[in-house]
């Protein structure tokens, strides 16, 4: 195994003692416990700047504590090191649109502590260390976030919830559905505005302007649902705080362009959501992949596999959305270079939607859609924290914030495919078990 600790010496070595000219040992020092240094890799900090080559990241107590070049940041003489020359290390993703659930697999489970624990393990495994779990949650969702609260023994990935997402459907149903959200303690609120491709009734614009206000007169963003250009607009021009989804129904123009630009709001693509409903409809070469097979089981496999699924995958819906997607794929590129800020999330957590390993699958669409790999590091990292105001704590690698950290055996920048040569990942400094 690469990591190793090891002693760290005080005093130089080769120091003649008394006459004799014998050499004295240095006396070893005793490591600090909570102090922990790792050098000698690759750092891409999140923020957009240039890595840093022959990196120093020094790890207090769960938070970052310096972070720089090995020329310039000091290793404390008491901290335990682990050496990763030849590795790059980014932060660890934050999932801005993600799902902690009852489902396992693809059956539904018990909605308790122990399966929310076990799908934030499995987003961690991964890379994924911060997920918003936009909407479907429970009481185990939150008091497991609560608990995880300034914790600095974490091994698995920070949850933030939306609780139940509102449905209306009237403005005054709407208001009452918000209060309960916020007096459950969700962090932000969740609506639908879709019609599911003309087969069900969307949300009014009345209906979600109550929600809209009444979200923000109780301190809570509102994250929104949304399918066609039109949608986005009015959700914008009402006060909405993210847009959850891609626009996939046009080309995205210059007054989306512009109220996106004037409000600071945020463009969550989930492109892998689009993929999710057809992909199906063949083997998918990722069913022959260890990245994913060391988390998915064989009878999932098979399951998905089937006359079943490829029939779902085929219907008239899921082709839509796979026409879609290439649009979506588009206008992600449009804003990007207009200047929005970008918001990593892949609507993982429902059956066939696997946590995890779709994000990497979402950072490679990003690229293909024609972002640099940079930019989309930057996107699942420092501007999914910001997007979501937890940068004060989350989404790069600077002195002062949590050490949530991925190891790759290989750059990233050169293809964002090598974010798949997954190491090792620190949450608060801690390993995560089973990387």
């Amino acid at each position: 195994m690469w990591l190793s600790r090891f002693w760290v010496l005080l005093g130089i070595v080769g120091v003649m003692a008394g006459c004799g000219g014998e050499p004295v040992a240095p006396e070893p020092v005793e490591p600090t416990p909570g102090l922990t240094a790792f050098v000698g890799a690759r750092i891409i900090d999140g923020t957009g700047n240039a890595a840093i080559e022959n990196g120093v990241l020094v790890v207090r107590d769960g938070r970052l504590e310096a972070v720089g070049s090995a020329d310039t940041t000091a290793v404390p003489a008491d901290a335990t090191q682990v050496d990763l020359a030849g590795r790059t290390i980014m932060p660890g993703m934050v999932n801005a649109h993600g799902h902690v659930n009852n489902i396992r697999g693809l059956e539904t489970t018990d909605f308790n502590e122990e399966q929310v624990l076990h799908q934030l393990g499995l987003y961690a495994r991964y890379g994924v260390t911060t997920v918003f779990s936009l909407g479907g949650d429970s009481e185990a969702s939150v008091a497991v976030r609560d608990r995880d609260n300034e914790s600095t023994s974490l091994d698995h990935a920070r949850l933030f919830v939306a609780g139940n997402i509102v449905t209306g459907p009237t403005p005054d149903d709407a208001r009452q559905q918000v209060n309960a959200v916020a007096d459950s303690g969700a962090d932000v609120v969740k609506i639908r505005v879709d019609d599911n491709l003309g087969s069900g009734t969307k949300m009014t614009p009345e209906t979600y302007q109550a929600v809209i206000d009444t979200s923000h007169e109780r301190g809570l963003k509102l994250t929104a649902h949304m399918y066609y250009l039109e949608d986005a607009i009015g959700l914008l021009e009402a006060g909405a705080d993210l847009l959850a989804h891609s626009v996939r129904d046009q080309a995205v123009n210059d007054e989306l362009i512009t109220l996106l630009r004037n409000s600071g709001v945020c463009y969550c693509p989930t492109l892998m959501r689009e993929v999710s409903t057809f992909v199906y409809e063949s083997r998918p070469e990722w069913f022959d992949d260890p990245f994913f097979t060391r988390e998915t089981s064989a009878d999932v496999i098979a399951a998905l596999d089937s006359e079943e699924w490829r029939a779902r995958s085929s219907a008239p819906g899921p082709q839509t959305y796979k026409a879609q997607l290439e649009v979506a794929k588009e206008n992600v590129k449009a804003l990007s270079d207009a200047g929005i800020p970008i918001a990593m999330g892949t609507d993982t957590g429902p059956a066939a939607r696997f946590q995890g390993y779709f994000e990497h699958g979402e950072l490679a669409l990003m690229v293909e859609a024609g972002l640099t790999p940079m930019q989309a590091i930057v996107a699942s990292t420092y501007d999914a924290a910001r997007c979501l105001e937890v940068d004060a704590d989350l989404g790069s690698l600077e002195a002062g914030k949590w050490a949530d950290f991925m190891v790759m055996g290989e750059n990233p920048l050169d293809d964002i495919a090598h974010t798949t040569t997954l190491e090792a990942v620190y949450v608060a400094g801690n390993a995560v078990p089973g990387v």
